[in-house]
Parts: structure tokens; sequence; C-alpha cells
């Protein structure tokens, strides 16, 4: 029960970090505009402004780090 228990919140866990990655990787940067009247991206970089990861990513790589460790940790119980 225990070891089922785990292995389904790691599938949980794994899941909804999974999709949090996938946002993180499919956003715009922020340093990139679209002008629309002349259908063309601006670039505007200033090295104090460039983020390259936000939290959204951070907690998506947290959430599957945890749900490898409960799979790994649920195959030890079972």
């Amino acid at each position: 029960m225990v070891v089922t228990t785990l292995r389904l919140a790691g599938y949980a866990l794994g899941a909804l970090g999974a999709v949090l990655l996938f946002v993180e990787f499919f956003q715009q940067p922020s340093y990139i505009s679209y002008e629309p009247e002349f259908e063309s991206y601006n670039v505007d970089l200033s090295p104090q402004e460039v983020t390259e990861h936000t939290w959204i990513g951070r907690i998506g790589a947290l959430l599957l780090a945890l749900a490898f460790a409960l799979e790994f940790f649920a195959v030890f119980l079972g």
C-alpha cells in the first residue's frame, strides 16, 4: 500500500514538473519583442535585465527530481 502511494505521488509530481518545464521552455524571452506593424522581432540585450530561467522552470525541475527520488525509494520498498 505504501509503495503504491509513493509511486502515484511520484507520477503526479513528475507530471506537474514536466508541465512546468514545458511552460518554461516555450515562453518568449524578456529581451525579445515582436512588432506587428513591421512583422519583425526586436532583440534588446542588456546583461542586467536578462534572466535565463524563471521560478516556473526551477520549481518544475525540483518536482521532477523529487518524483524520481520517490520512484527510486518505492523500488527499494517494494
